[in-house]
């Protein structure tokens, strides 16, 4: 007799209530903003794993973007309500929420978290039911008196928060938004994406990089947080101790033009590659060599995860979140944030000790597979879903037997 398989965390299969009459839960996602990031990255992921033949998925983005129409072409209705004042928006969303007679609606990142709660609160106060309230909280973003206290004042309203971090956990206590459930539920990353991928190889030709050069990678928004200057800072010491190494910067945002500046004046700009939005990430990340993210803050670091799932050495600031996903020296290197030195020092190491780099690409690998992987991620948000169905409409939601 064959011994048996080891247990594997991500393929356990959740016994889920029963429905009445064959109606799916209908579950309304609500995005801040529809252009580019880890949020709309964790949405993407989200819905399109989940058990349509179970819920019935719609999506309201608060403005345009690539993100809105990359839902769109894979083809999810998604409803863009472009409206800059928040009250217009609410009534927007609460007649949508009205019309598709929502179960349960899901709120990513601030301006999503305050007009979906508002749009929920408004349909209870004309008479309407009001769908169970999930808002997941993505950011580190530390916000203003202002904003803190709006969130406290209409956190009571909402059924649950999850936090994808420990650090976002304490993050809300401070916010003093602990007086609603909080679940922690980690970003996870699609395998089937992120596993058996071939690498991108027409990069050196893209961008004029010399045939055999090392390729060091950051994939992330040019946007403060995420600590490019630190990490260009760093590459002039880099490029002494290994010259045919390129920088690859993948990303859109605000600070480009500041960031191409910044490469200019440290005269690396010849070995520094900006590459704009790819929509080959999984491809371009195959084919790096080292995958740095050098963040201020983070509240979790998906592109990390997935470069680990690629099983390529990270270095990354052991800051919020990241720390939970790298055992420094085991899993990955952590270092400092704001320590060029510190970022040099450790890429280079990656470089130029291939055995090293090796044995934490393997271990980094291992640990995605096992804490990391989509299934489990969508497994205990469609739990949330479950247990809001049931809630509001008990008598079509049975509890799962046992």
């Amino acid at each position: 007799m064959s011994a048996p398989s080891p247990f594997d965390p991500c393929l356990e299969i959740v016994e889920r209530p029963t429905l009445a009459g064959g109606r799916r839960i209908r579950v309304v996602q609500v995005l801040a903003t529809g252009t580019n990031g880890g949020a709309q990255e964790h949405l993407y992921s989200l819905v399109t794993r989940m058990d349509h033949s179970r819920y019935d998925v719609s999506i309201v983005s608060l403005s345009p973007g690539s993100a809105a129409r990359k839902l769109q072409k894979a083809g999810f209705d998604v409803l863009v309500i472009d409206e800059p004042d928040d009250a217009i928006a609410v009534g927007a969303l609460a007649a949508h929420l009205s019309e598709v007679r929502a179960d349960v609606i899901h709120n990513h990142m601030f301006r999503a978290e305050t007009v979906g709660t508002r749009a929920a609160m408004a349909l209870a106060e004309i008479g309407h039911r009001r769908p169970y309230v999930v808002s997941t909280v993505h950011s580190s973003r530390i916000r203003s008196e202002e904003d803190r206290r709006h969130l406290r004042d209409l956190t009571p309203d909402m059924d649950q928060l999850i936090a994808v971090s420990r650090a976002i956990e304490h993050k809300l206590c401070d916010e003093e938004r602990i007086q609603t459930p909080v679940r922690l539920i980690y970003n996870g990353v699609d395998l089937s994406r992120y596993d058996h991928q071939e690498a991108c190889c027409t990069l050196p030709t893209e961008y004029g990089m010399e045939p055999g050069s090392q390729i060091v990678g950051v994939i992330a928004r040019l946007e403060p947080e995420k600590g490019h200057p630190t990490l260009l800072d760093a590459w002039p010491q880099v490029l002494r101790a290994v010259p045919d190494a390129y920088l690859l910067i993948v990303g859109e945002g605000s600070r480009r033009e500041a960031l191409e500046r910044q490469a200019r004046e440290l005269r690396i700009a010849h070995r520094v590659v900006f590459t704009g939005r790819r929509d080959d990430v999984p491809a371009v990340t195959a084919a790096l060599d080292v995958a740095v993210l050098p963040s201020y803050r983070e509240a979790q670091g998906l592109s990390i995860l997935e470069a680990m799932a690629l099983s390529r050495p990270v270095v990354a600031s052991n800051v919020g979140g990241i720390p939970e996903m790298i055992t420094d020296g085991v899993t990955g290197v952590l270092v400092p944030p704001h320590d060029a030195g510190a970022l040099a020092d450790a890429i280079t190491r990656l470089l130029r000790d291939h055995p090293y780099a090796d044995t934490l690409a393997r271990a980094g690998h291992d640990l995605v597979h096992d804490r990391f992987c989509i299934e489990l991620m969508v497994s205990a948000v469609q739990t949330i879903y479950d247990e809001g169905a049931r809630s509001v409409r008990p008598s079509e939601v049975a509890a799962a037997a046992g």
